[in-house]
């Protein structure tokens, strides 16, 4: 159902005068098997995004999905970005429909009863725009502001008695109808309320609902005005019958599991080119601000509605401008397509609420919508360090704002509301990755101290946020399995997962003392960072389906008595079912011990020793990666592709990349391995395609062949330009993927990573390909640095 605009299939070479990534943007990708994007119209980080609503049933979405069986329940105006847990905002959504034979109560008032499919190859989606048209006739479109969505229902040409088709003004003839659901995507609201002016139509009110991967609730406020048409009547309806009196409602969540279904609606009448326009406003705030917002953002909705995809196309170009590509001879356009795709779903969240937080002002940009750093803290936000650093630093700020009005850094934060921590206190992790990468404008000596809290302090309810266990964690150096833990509570499991994370957490929160010239945080935490060791369990072996995988030594839950448990190295991956946090926790979190016994970014050198030396670890990550243990549509799997470089092989990470790259990316509606989680695919992908792939929390970038001919990507901070480009060897089949030698800034270079100052002083990158592996990068010297320090306890 995928309608790509039509000058991909016609596209140029690249020119700095000419070049237009704009038409090279699929929003639809990842609409369909779970990818959960948002498809609608948006501006970077906005807050307004506006998109058809389908049936959360058929898929867990952001509004919209190409699934089949998917129909349209609604349009709404609020939305996050390819998400897990259950569907996100969807806010207020409205829905054009007539009455049969004009009376109201013939019209479909319930999702149930309303929603209606689409017509094949209908939906149009790019940058700040979508459209589509409805089984009924109804044709919708929609653009946005930062907060304020327009949205344009053109209904079917009326049988007017007259014989002109159009709409007229008798009460014998029909009259298009606009309804407001007090809902969100997935029925979470609590109570809402809302007004209809009888005049105007307008719509005011708000509701309050759950975040739907969090604790707590909030209240979203709306204001929908209507242009192009006179008002025939107007009021409110509850569950299937409607009436014009009264004009207000009030409606709270309903009898156990009964869910009331209500809203306002109004009738028109005098509909010019039978189109209604309805402007949104959404504020956290109050119905009031949002109808200022919507005054102030969009002064003319008629007039003005291609303006506004202009200027939120105008915005994309902006934010995507740092990145230039020469694709090379050969090179399809749908990698192309896949690339800048990628590109522009990271920056959907965080969104930027400032001036819409009702719980407190410290008078500087405020972004929400963190959802969730255990999945963008990887790539997402390295990503946004380097081509937004502007927007990076006001996140980061944030998080810090977040800390002093809310007592801790959040690990997910959505709606205004704490969500769930899935594993470590990764904020500190993403604080301290934009240390290392030198961002200025932030209070260091305050990330300091939230850090600091979150290694030593447990709090209350470590559900959602810092960390819990650390009574044992500080005693015995591991989270152990059914831990007694009477300090705080949250779900008493993934004791591995944590440990790993809480170990590389303090590994952070060392490299951010030391760099502040704190030795004796550098000295206590290094120290921790080292308790990942103390959970591993050097006889246990692994068997699929009865047969022994051959390797022996992995990680294994430990009781507070320092006896072992026993998870089953392969339980959590693909080959035996997911393990979710809510319905069937596990000790590992989303992942298996066979992918999580990689995760120690700190000391993979370490690791390979344990692991039995160089070839062993090889082996090991090849059967992880060819066995189907590894699961590439979940984050801990990203780095794993590309620990190869820790072993003196990084051609073989050139290998893995481009394997996993085309098997389970591409520019169908299907074209991701799993949801998107806020842009971190996308992320993953820009990494992959470019040639340089980042190690959160360390100033260090793993160097492997890029899928373009050259990349260039310039500062914002520093006006510099960081050129990518392969010199010699580059083949649009990728038969040359091993790297035989690299120049930069003209000069040699052996080793297999680079800084952050690459991109910052706008260094070249040159490379060398061939068909065959070489010495590049081989030598214990030129290997990603790996934390050493320490005794190995193997007990």
């Amino acid at each position: 159902m995928a309608l790509l605009a039509a000058s991909i299939l016609s596209l140029i070479p690249f020119s700095s005068a000419a070049f237009d990534p704009i038409p090279l943007i699929n929003p639809l990708i990842g609409s369909q098997n779970g990818g959960n994007v948002f498809a609608g119209a948006s501006r970077p980080y906005g807050l307004a995004k506006a998109v058809a609503d389908v049936d959360p049933s058929v898929s867990n979405a952001g509004g919209f999905a190409t699934d089949s069986g998917a129909r349209v329940t609604g349009f709404s105006a609020a939305h996050d970005s390819g998400t897990g847990g259950n569907p996100s905002l969807g806010n207020f959504p409205l829905f054009p429909q007539v009455c049969p034979r004009d009376e109201l109560n013939a019209c479909q008032f319930r999702i149930g009863d309303r929603k209606v499919g689409w017509k094949a190859n209908s939906v149009q989606a790019r940058p700040g725009y979508f459209g589509l048209e409805l089984e009924t006739g109804v044709k919708a479109d929609m653009a946005v502001a930062d907060r304020t969505a327009v949205m344009r229902f053109e209904f079917p040409a009326a049988p007017a008695g007259n014989g002109t088709g159009k709409w007229n003004t008798t009460a014998q003839e029909e009259h298009a109808l606009v309804l407001l659901d007090l809902t969100d995507l997935w029925q979470s609201r609590q109570n809402a309320s809302i007004s209809v002016d009888p005049l105007t139509g307008r719509m005011k009110g708000n509701g309050t609902f759950l975040p739907s991967f969090g604790a707590g609730s909030y209240i979203m406020h709306f204001c929908v005005d209507f242009f192009g048409a006179d008002v025939f009547d107007s009021g409110v309806w509850v569950n299937n019958r409607a009436g014009t009196e009264p004009k207000e409602l009030y409606v709270t969540r309903g009898f156990n599991l009964f869910f009331i279904e209500a809203g306002g609606f109004v009738r028109f009448k005098n509909v010019v080119n039978d189109t209604v326009t309805a402007r949104v406003g959404l504020s956290f705030i109050s119905s009031e601000q949002a109808c200022r917002s919507a005054e102030r953002e969009v002064p003319d909705p008629l007039g003005g509605f291609d303006g506004l995809v202009e200027d939120a196309q105008d915005a994309w170009r902006e934010k995507l401008n740092p990145v230039s590509v020469v694709p090379g001879e050969g090179v399809s356009d749908d990698l192309q397509v896949s690339f800048w795709s990628g590109l522009y779903r990271t920056m959907m969240s965080p969104q930027n609420y400032t001036g819409e937080n009702p719980k407190w002002d410290s008078g500087i940009p405020y972004f929400d919508s963190f959802y969730c750093i255990w999945d963008s803290f990887r790539v997402q936000h390295p990503l946004l360090t380097i081509i937004d650093p502007a927007a990076q630093t006001q996140m980061m700020n944030s998080l810090l704002d977040i800390y002093k009005n809310e007592g801790w850094l959040p690990d997910c934060h959505m709606s205004l509301c704490m969500g769930w921590t899935q594993g470590g206190s990764n904020a500190d992790v993403v604080l301290v990755d934009a240390f290392v990468k030198n961002l200025t404008g932030i209070d260091w000596n305050l990330a300091l101290e939230a850090v600091i809290k979150d290694a030593e302090v447990e709090p209350l309810e470590w559900s959602y946020h810092g960390r819990g266990g650390l009574q044992s964690w500080k005693k015995l150096d591991y989270i152990p399995y059914l831990d007694f833990d009477p300090v705080g509570f949250g779900t008493n499991s993934r004791s591995i997962s944590r440990t790993l994370e809480y170990a590389y957490d303090d590994f952070c929160l060392a490299t951010l003392g030391q760099g502040l010239g704190k030795s004796e945080v550098y000295d206590k935490y290094i120290a921790r960072s080292t308790n990942w060791r103390n959970l591993w369990k050097a006889d246990q072996n692994s068997f699929i389906n009865g047969t022994d995988t051959g390797f022996t030594g992995f990680f294994q839950p430990r009781y507070q008595n320092g006896t072992w448990g026993y998870q089953d190295p392969i339980a959590c991956s693909s080959l035996a079912g997911f393990c979710s946090l809510t319905s069937n926790p596990s000790e590992t979190f989303e992942a298996s011990i066979w992918q999580y016994q990689f995760i120690v970014p700190q000391s993979i050198s370490t690791l390979v020793t344990l692991l039995g030396g160089e070839e062993d670890f090889i082996r090991r990550l090849d059967f992880f990666h060819e066995s189907g243990l590894a699961d590439i549509s979940n984050e801990p799997v990203f780095l794993t592709v590309y620990l190869y470089h820790y072993a003196g092989r990084p051609g073989l990470s050139a290998k893995r990349i481009h394997t996993h790259i085309p098997a389970s990316f591409n520019t169908t509606n299907g074209g991701l391995p799993g949801n998107d989680d806020s842009g971190a695919m996308g992320s993953f992908l820009f990494f992959g395609m470019i040639g340089l792939f980042p190690v959160a929390g360390q100033n260090v970038y793993l160097i492997n062949p890029p899928f373009f001919q050259q990349i260039a990507v310039t500062s914002p901070a520093t006006g510099k330009t960081a050129t990518i480009k392969i010199v010699e060897g580059f083949d649009a089949s990728y038969a040359n993927l091993f790297i035989q030698s690299v120049n930069v800034n003209g000069q040699p270079w052996t080793k297999s990573w680079i800084g952050h100052e690459f991109f910052t002083e706008g260094w070249t990158l040159e490379l060398v390909l061939g068909p065959e592996e070489s010495g590049w990068g081989n030598k214990a010297e030129d290997r990603p640095p790996s934390w050493t320090g320490g005794e190995m306890s193997l007990s």
